[in-house]
């Protein structure tokens, strides 16, 4: 946080105006801007409604966000350094 309570960006916070988690992404005027912690689209919101988030907060949103990439098939395969899928995962035995 700055001193005058506003955070700094990179701090991941929950937006009460939108029920959101993100990533401080800059400043737009009087607002801020969001960014999703897996990335996507940025909104506004009003520095007034957001608070920083705890570790165990951030993880459990980190998780949620793995979680729902890996349900619209950006999961394992998409990340650089995973395994080929084997014998079993491909369907050939």
């Amino acid at each position: 946080m700055t001193d005058d309570g506003v955070p700094r960006i990179g701090t991941a916070v929950h937006d009460g105006g939108s029920g959101r988690v993100g990533l401080v992404a800059g400043y737009e005027g009087p607002r801020l801007r969001l960014r999703p912690l897996g990335g996507g689209r940025a909104w506004d919101a009003d520095p007034a409604r957001l608070r920083p988030l705890g570790p165990a907060e951030l993880l459990s949103a980190r998780v949620a966000e793995a979680n729902a990439r890996s349900r619209t098939g950006l999961g394992l395969g998409e990340i650089r350094g995973s395994p080929p899928p084997g014998p079993a995962e491909d369907g050939v035995r």
